[in-house]
């Protein structure tokens, strides 16, 4: 009777100590954890109890399992949610209402922060991914350099929930980019992210806050049809 519950119990623990793992990983390295049956050697439980472990973490979108090749950390935190909004919302245009009503409540505030709290290396990843947007060829290349820019700002915010939401929302908002950037191309957004970004050079917290809130209503309108 008492088994299953072990099973359970010794599978929770394993995804604790993987976890464990996954947040000492580098974040911009190719990590791959050992082998299966190295793993469960090293955390001292069978085969089964690492395959259900990586299996949770899996779906969590913190690994990829890679039958024949190993077990990847992939550190995609927000999957699960972002695999969940187009189930949870089904009628586009209202996602995406939905999603610049999201993005008020959270990105001038994220740039408010970003105001105070950007290290230098934060405003140089600023800038580098502002001028990947200008030196964009094509629309999906504005639009994925348009999404690193927003990601930089959260990231220099330094609240990693904030970055942890809009990356859920990356999907969703690349399909908001695509109608936005598609229809005006990518000068309003340059000109917008300017204003954004001499606020946070001058470490000005309201107007970096108000400048994002202009963006994103900006942007809310360009994506009405």
């Amino acid at each position: 009777m008492n088994a299953p519950r072990r099973t359970a119990s010794r599978v929770e623990e394993v995804c604790e100590r993987l976890c464990t793992i996954i947040r000492n990983a580098p974040e911009n390295g190719d990590f791959w954890l050992s082998p299966e049956r190295t793993l469960a050697e090293e955390l001292g439980v069978s085969r089964t109890v690492v395959r259900e472990a990586t299996k949770r973490l899996e779906q969590r979108g913190l690994l990829r399992v890679l039958h024949g090749a190993g077990i990847r950390v992939v550190r995609n935190f927000h999957q699960p949610l972002s695999d969940s909004l187009s189930l949870l919302i089904s009628d586009v245009p209202e996602r995406l209402r939905q999603l610049t009503q999201t993005r008020l409540a959270i990105e001038p505030e994220s740039a408010r922060l970003a105001a105070v709290h950007a290290s230098p290396a934060h405003l140089r990843a600023l800038e580098t991914a502002h001028q990947r947007l200008a030196d964009a060829s094509s629309g999906t290349d504005s639009i994925e350099a348009d999404v690193l820019w927003h990601r930089a700002v959260a990231e220099a915010s330094g609240n990693q929930i904030f970055r942890l939401i809009l990356d859920s929302l990356g999907d969703l908002g690349r399909e908001s980019r695509l109608r936005s950037i598609g229809r005006l191309g990518k000068g309003p957004a340059l000109e917008q992210h300017g204003r954004v970004m001499e606020a946070l050079l001058k470490r000005d917290p309201d107007a970096a806050a108000a400048a994002m809130k202009d963006h994103i209503l900006a942007a809310g309108r360009d994506i009405q049809p």
